[in-house]
């Protein structure tokens, strides 16, 4: 079970307050009718407000939805719009958590980034809670835009946006070199916009109530809230809304914890008392994940269990993923477990060097943020295991890992 708060600092904006989900009804009546405005007149509110993606690129939502209307009026081709609510990343809860409670402001936001673009057909894809989202579909008859729910496989790769493109047309949940990129030619060779159904909820609430509303939460330059999921040893995984600039230690304890993991397994490790300096950034936002680690638990094991699942969950398409991301794995197990470590710790690093940049998709970039961060943040501990010890006491498991074993 998820926990969500909507609270935390401030008065919630994208999840239903009490944890109740919203219906069509109770969420009319919370928001009122969805605006008809002109594309372009949403188009400068949007770029007004400042809104950014929410599934971890943080790229400008204005320029995202230009770039495909114009590839569509260049290609003659109706664009196609997919909602992505895959939430692959395992750590993460944020975007189903958003779908149970809020499905409408997510379905809201599909019509106006379809009507933006020019879209003749949406898909909403996820791996979980189909049969609830089509039930809310039922009840939304005047939408001009047809939107199909789309279930995803279980993988950790499903969302990615060209994946996302290729099983939609009819194909695997892989990824592809994105050459040219699915925003020019997605779903059937269509322009596409694939965009996080946190997005689309944002951009539903930004075209009922404006720029400057938006912009009373957060910084100048980092305007909004953003959900993210915090993950605190001991306690249930909680769905927290929080605005950008909130000092992390308010978000997630962080006395007795060694470390904390932001961003999910594409994120990075940083050590505590540096998280307690930090504020929510989208820099390191990522999959909406903060992930506390206790002084008792040791770094190198939990990392290593990720990238296990990491090299197993990669599409196997591209060297980088066939080769390199075993060979990186298979090395940080060996550093994880006490013992002399030879070159290996040198080859990590080398290796890493070698497999970014150069994959299919941006899988191997990811993995390889997240062993630096480990080399960097957990360097005491990589000595201890050298010299034969390890300092932790706990060795339960902590990060969830799917189908390990």
């Amino acid at each position: 079970m998820t926990m969500t708060r909507t609270d935390v600092h401030m008065s919630p904006r994208l999840l239903s307050p009490g944890g109740t989900p919203a219906d069509l009804p109770t969420h009319a009546q919370r928001h009122g009718p969805l605006p008809h405005s002109a594309p372009i007149d949403l188009l400068r509110t949007v770029a007004e407000s400042g809104l950014t993606g929410r599934g971890g690129a943080a790229f400008p939502v204005h320029r995202k939805l230009l770039s495909v209307a114009e590839a569509g009026r260049r290609t003659g081709r109706t664009p196609v719009v997919v909602a992505n609510g895959a939430e692959g990343e395992p750590a993460s809860r944020k975007d189903r958590t958003l779908l149970r409670l809020s499905p409408h402001l997510v379905l809201d936001g599909v019509q106006l980034a379809a009507a933006a673009v020019g879209a003749g057909e949406a898909h909403l894809a996820v791996e979980d809670g189909a049969s609830y989202l089509e039930s809310a579909l039922t009840q939304r008859r005047g939408d001009p835009v047809p939107v199909r729910v789309v279930r995803l496989p279980r993988r950790f790769l499903s969302g990615e946006s060209s994946a996302l493109a290729r099983y939609v047309s009819g194909g695997a949940a892989l990824p592809t070199y994105q050459d040219p990129p699915v925003r020019e030619r997605g779903v059937h060779r269509a322009p596409t916009l694939v965009q996080n159904v946190e997005t689309l909820a944002h951009l539903a609430l930004v075209a009922r109530y404006g720029a400057d509303w938006f912009r009373s939460a957060g910084t100048p330059a980092q305007p909004g809230s953003a959900l993210c999921t915090v993950r605190v040893p001991g306690r249930e995984p909680r769905v927290v809304e929080a605005p950008f600039g909130m000092p992390l230690h308010r978000l997630l304890p962080l006395d007795g914890m060694s470390a904390v993991l932001l961003g999910g397994y594409h994120g990075r490790w940083i050590p505590s008392a540096e998280a307690d300096q930090l504020a929510l950034d989208s820099a390191h936002l990522g999959a909406g994940v903060l992930a506390a680690l206790p002084a008792d638990r040791c770094g190198l094991v939990e990392t290593a269990r990720v990238l296990r699942y990491l090299a197993l969950q990669s599409a196997g398409q591209c060297g980088p993923c066939l080769n390199g991301l075993p060979r990186i794995a298979a090395a940080f197990a060996a550093l994880a477990a006490p013992g002399p470590q030879g070159g290996t710790r040198t080859d990590v690093a080398r290796w890493a060097g070698l497999v970014e940049g150069r994959g299919a998709c941006h899988h191997p970039d990811g993995t390889v943020r997240l062993v630096r961060s480990a080399l960097t943040t957990f360097s005491c501990e990589l000595d201890a295991h050298a010299s034969g010890f390890c300092t932790a006491t706990d060795g339960a498991p902590l990060l969830p890992v799917p189908q390990e074993g």
